[in-house]
């Protein structure tokens, strides 16, 4: 496959997943805003969420204050930050619109549909007379993107190169969420001494069921444990459960799997490390890992991700003079 449409697809996968992984974190905070709480609270949560995204710099720069009217401004529609749902759609149907010779009508379609219509929720205003409802939208049209290119698609290069792409996004806004998170609560949490028989506070209840509620997970935790919510659990749920769509196991596991499948003469090194990601979290422990310290394991798997992205564009996407 060329090196440019193979980048184009890669990209336009991670775009997409971008978007509903920041619509999923704003719905959150959106829902936890309306929670009785202090101004100052408040103002952490959506601190909290530019965070996630090393977005406070930039932030702080073009609007000051933090304000959830201007963040959610800023996350939504401002064009000029990589991270908003505008921008990541918009580089998304780009990036489909530039192969579409290699999609399918249907993949193609779902994408310059959902622009289109972002459009219009952005002209007339509509998403911000209900945010809940747009940020639903949001994700509803990436699981359609997903569940379009599953169902019509080849499963050859292209395909494979679209969930590599899904996969490794997905792997570092998930590492990204649970760093922020925890670090609200400890500078590095190393497990809490906390009976776990005991109840819950509520305060405690609401900020782990909202880590839980922007990856899906709520419902998931309760099958699993059939318990309280403990942040250990949170952390090994998210981290080490290869059956939980959203860990970074299950997503590492199909960065090797679809690595695997496009490999090539300069991959061998790339692959080596993919696996070698894949094997600390296959065989790894949540309290092996917390002993260490959760911030530093996230800091240094963050890089590891970021390293594999740069490997893999450098190995297939970017073209080579060999």
């Amino acid at each position: 496959m060329l090196s440019r449409t193979a980048d184009h697809l890669f990209w336009m996968s991670r775009y997409t997943e971008r978007a509903e992984c920041t619509a999923r974190m704003l719905n959150v905070n959106y829902e936890t805003a309306l929670l009785p709480q202090s101004a100052s609270k408040a103002q952490e949560g959506w601190m909290g969420l530019l965070s996630i995204s090393e977005l406070i710099p930039a932030y702080t720069k073009r609007y000051g204050e933090i304000t959830q009217e201007k963040v959610l401004h800023f996350m939504v529609n401002d064009e000029d930050n990589p991270s908003s749902i505008n921008a990541c759609l918009r580089a998304a149907r780009e990036n489909a619109r530039a192969v579409r010779g290699a999609l399918t009508t249907e993949v193609w379609e779902t994408q310059n549909q959902t622009w289109l219509v972002l459009n219009k929720h952005l002209r007339d205003g509509a998403w911000q007379r209900d945010p809940g409802q747009f940020f639903e939208w949001v994700k509803y049209r990436s699981h359609l993107s997903r569940g379009v290119t599953l169902g019509t698609m080849l499963h050859d290069e292209a395909y494979r190169f679209m969930r590599m792409g899904t996969s490794l996004e997905r792997a570092d806004n998930t590492a990204r969420l649970l760093d922020v998170k925890f670090h609200a609560v400890d500078a590095d949490f190393h497990g809490s001494v906390r009976d776990s028989r005991r109840a819950t506070p509520e305060s405690d209840f609401y900020h782990w069921s909202a880590i839980l509620r922007s990856v899906s997970a709520f419902e998931i935790y309760r099958k699993v444990y059939r318990d309280v919510i403990t942040p250990e659990r949170v952390a090994e749920l998210l981290i080490l459960r290869d059956d939980m769509p959203r860990s970074l196991a299950s997503n590492l596991r199909q960065v090797v799997e679809n690595l695997k499948a496009v490999s090539n003469e300069y991959s061998g090194e790339t692959e080596r490390r993919a696996g070698r990601l894949l094997a600390d979290l296959r065989y790894g422990r949540i309290e092996e890992i917390l002993a260490t310290g959760l911030h530093a394991y996230l800091t240094q798997f963050l890089d590891r991700v970021n390293e594999l992205g740069s490997r893999i564009s450098r190995d297939f996407l970017v073209p080579v003079g060999h």
